[in-house]
């Protein structure tokens, strides 16, 4: 089950088609603003909603904090798994020598092995989820990934045709 989820994880590195079948077309919808001190705990009351703008090139760009330490991701609806770059590991002092590569992916470069890690936290726009598996893939991944480990943690999330809503 877990190599199934590891080779899912990385299947669509290009995951505009996967986020366009979720996306309302209502273009009246106006994203709720977010406050500083939105986090999500397990146990906690769901805060605010939060929002990521739709970047110049049609993709949502998430400038997000893993384990206190800023991240750049790509929305990645298709990806199972949060999914990180070595060099955004190596700055999360994450080793990737050390790491076990016992997962084949599939990535837009091909097959890449990768490496499973429990991240303590991630937090997006104010939204935080805790202990979230994560991927470090070893080649073919030029950003790292927002994927289902951390979204499909949310109360739920919709793309509109501006932002992307993140509801904690």
């Amino acid at each position: 089950m877990i190599r199934f989820v590891a080779i899912a994880a990385i299947g669509a590195l290009s995951a505009v088609g996967a986020a366009r079948a979720v996306v309302s077309l209502d273009p009246d919808r106006t994203p709720a603003p977010m406050r500083a001190d939105q986090l999500l705990h397990p146990t906690a009351t769901p805060s605010a909603d939060a929002s990521i703008r739709k970047a110049a090139d049609g993709h949502y760009w998430a400038e997000g904090h893993v384990d206190g330490k800023a991240v750049r991701f790509l929305v990645d609806t298709g990806a199972t798994a949060v999914s990180l770059t070595l060099e955004d590991a190596r700055r999360l002092g994450i080793d990737p020598a050390g790491l076990n590569y016992a997962y084949e992916v599939i990535t837009a470069d091909g097959k890449a092995r990768a490496a499973m890690v429990k991240l303590a936290s991630v937090s997006i726009a104010g939204a935080r989820i805790e202990n979230v598996d994560a991927l470090i893939i070893e080649k073919g991944l030029t950003s790292s990934l927002l994927g289902m480990s951390y979204l499909g943690r949310l109360r739920s999330f919709e793309a509109t045709q501006s932002a992307l809503i993140l509801k904690p």
